[in-house]
């Protein structure tokens, strides 16, 4: 199975002081070692980066280099397949606040989700 994967839960994956990290490393860990793989879209790696590299988040961020050498182990982790938006999930994309009350800050969530939706990925490991 393949389980689609967005920026909030990769955080909390990550970042010790996140609220959610026990929960998300666990839930992590009981994917993987289940054999299943974890599906991202490359803009969830340059949200990540941006929000893992802000003071006003967290007390201890990461630097630049830091952000991107843990975002590229990520990215190339044999466990992670790449996964890019194709033509179908534009549509979606765009449908979806007109049919919704999703706002503004949700539009990479929404994204995303068309992303996932048009390879079937479910489930979708999420803190939202």
């Amino acid at each position: 199975m393949i389980h689609g994967l967005d920026t909030g839960f990769l955080v909390a994956a990550e970042v010790r002081e996140h609220a959610d990290h026990l929960a998300a490393r666990d839930k992590l860990t009981q994917v993987l070692s289940a054999g299943d793989l974890i599906a991202i879209a490359p803009y969830v790696l340059a949200e990540f980066t941006h929000v893992v590299t802000d003071s006003r988040r967290f007390t201890q961020p990461l630097d630049m280099i830091a952000a991107c050498h843990l975002t590229e182990q990520g990215w190339t982790a044999r466990e992670v397949v790449p996964f890019f938006p194709e033509v179908v999930a534009a549509p979606q994309f765009l449908a979806w606040p007109q049919q919704s009350s999703l706002g503004r800050k949700r539009l990479l969530n929404m994204l995303l989700a068309a992303t996932y939706r048009q390879e079937r990925i479910q489930p979708f490991l999420t803190t939202n």
